[in-house]
């Protein structure tokens, strides 16, 4: 959605780990990528090279701030797989073909949400096309302090 909001294509495979996707419209993607996968991999020298492309391409706030990026997702997974947190409300129909392009239902938690009923799945069909409309509407828009 950021990408569509942003005008800019991003090819979302790279999440999974597929190279030829690496080279997506993210600004120093393919560190940040072999950063992302040191992160939760086994490999020390790994993590180590990735810390170190990190730090000479992008700075110290950069590799603290992609550090944090990446301790938040394992933790949100973690919590989300340890409580069988069903994707809930529309969220599932709106990423159901995101979710089968990128391989998520091969997870084992993912057996935590049902299968949308074939009016929820129109319902979502249909207002697919109006949510980046309306992401794009509030595009910047902060709240009157």
């Amino acid at each position: 959605m950021s990408g569509e909001l942003s005008g800019k294509e991003i090819d979302l495979r790279a999440v999974n780990g597929d190279g030829a996707a690496a080279g997506s419209a993210v600004a120093h993607g393919d560190l940040l990528i072999a950063f992302a996968e040191g992160v939760v991999g086994r490999d020390d020298a790994a993590l180590a090279r990735a810390r170190a492309g990190v730090l000479a391409a992008l700075g110290p706030a950069a590799l603290v701030d992609a550090a944090a990026v990446a301790a938040n997702f394992q933790r949100m997974v973690r919590i989300a797989d340890a409580t069988g947190i069903p994707l809930e409300g529309p969220i599932d129909v709106m990423t159901e073909d995101l979710r089968a392009y990128l391989g998520f239902d091969r997870f084992g938690s993912a057996a935590n949400t049902p299968p949308p009923s074939v009016l929820k799945r129109a319902l979502g069909q249909a207002l697919r096309p109006i949510v980046p409309v309306v992401l794009r509407l509030f595009k910047g828009w902060r709240p009157a302090e």
